[in-house]
């Protein structure tokens, strides 16, 4: 959205789709919050609310959605996301975070983590036993692989590295879980897919996923041997990845009346082989976040199971250098800008 490479981003342009923080005032028709409530705002601020699609709690896909950055809202404004102190929102588009959630790791589920949620639910894939692979490891995908698990089902990792991924040193301002402060989430692009994989990332990688993201085990494109070994085991996959790469070697994982569901969106189309589709009758699928009841739902499964992503908090000033480093997939997982204790509320 920053760069325009949907051809869609209206400028100026301020990110920022996942935000948390505590209710300082109400409006006298709001029923469902109180003043002190722990709350967050996602990637949706308005609906048509007559749809059919609103009408069965599917407001992320009513045509008349109106997203959190870079959109019109109801009185022709346009929408600029929360990259500020406070901001006036809709009751029907905020969520309750349970007690036990801390608010900086709940902000990165309020996109990511219903993204993930939503297509396990939906298309059947959460139930217990099932094989489910997961292709790339950044903000989504190491969400993905953590819900599955406590779904009960096999989180497979499945990663087309590119050789130049290198491991980053850097100082962030805090590297936490816990710390309950208002803060906003910046935008996070998934692991580019690329072709090929050095030994030692595959090894670094493969510790670095299946231990504490809980996948069950780890496949890499280069090592061939361990692809073939996997051909058919699958009952489903999520594929993260937002940019263009091969679907034929994940049809080919999936068994028969398997699904891939494809969660990134490249800017290029994909190619879509049709034979293996025939004749295993496999079927492609999409999804994109979640409706406002699936989100809740998804927020107190998270509370209940301890799901928490992997952040580092960063301090306002600090968003350009997070932006080029997310260029550089140089972030494990998910940034957490601290709003609360870093910018400096205006004067006017």
């Amino acid at each position: 959205m920053i760069k325009n490479e949907w051809g869609n981003t209206v400028y100026p342009f301020l990110p920022g789709h996942e935000i948390v923080g505590e209710v300082t005032e109400v409006g006298s028709k709001v029923t469902k919050f109180k003043v002190g409530d722990r709350v967050g705002v996602g990637c949706m601020v308005g609906s048509c609310r007559s749809s059919h699609e609103c009408a069965n709690d599917l407001e992320n896909y009513c045509s008349g959605v109106i997203l959190t950055s870079g959109a019109k809202y109801h009185d022709r404004t346009i929408t600029y996301g929360v990259h500020s102190d406070w901001m006036v929102a809709d009751q029907h588009f905020v969520v309750l975070i349970p007690d036990n959630l801390p608010l900086n790791v709940a902000a990165p589920l309020l996109c990511a983590g219903i993204s993930m949620y939503s297509p396990l639910r939906y298309n059947g894939l959460d139930k217990p036993s099932l094989h489910i692979g997961v292709v790339g490891l950044g903000g989504l995908g190491h969400l993905a692989s953590k819900q599955a698990k406590q779904q009960e089902t096999y989180p497979v990792s499945y990663e087309q590295e590119n050789e130049d991924y290198q491991q980053h040193d850097h100082q962030p301002l805090q590297e936490q879980q816990e710390e309950q402060k208002p803060c906003l989430k910046q935008s996070l692009q998934a692991h580019i897919l690329q072709e090929s994989a050095t030994t030692d990332v595959s090894t670094a990688r493969n510790y670095e996923t299946v231990t504490p993201n809980r996948a069950d085990s780890f496949l890499v494109n280069r090592e061939q041997d361990q692809l073939q070994a996997a051909m058919g085991t699958m009952d489903g996959i999520l594929d993260t990845v937002s940019a263009k790469h091969p679907l034929l070697p994940l049809l080919e994982l999936l068994k028969k009346h398997g699904k891939l569901i494809l969660v990134g969106a490249p800017t290029q189309a994909h190619e879509l082989p049709a034979y293996p589709l025939l004749g295993g009758r496999k079927l492609v699928g999409g999804s994109v976040i979640g409706g406002m009841k699936e989100t809740q739902e998804m927020l107190d499964f998270a509370a209940k199971h301890n799901v928490k992503p992997k952040i580092e908090v960063v301090a306002i000033d600090y968003v350009n250098t997070a932006i080029r480093r997310l260029e550089k997939t140089n972030v494990k997982y998910q940034f957490v800008i601290d709003i609360e204790n870093t910018l400096k509320p205006s004067s006017n």
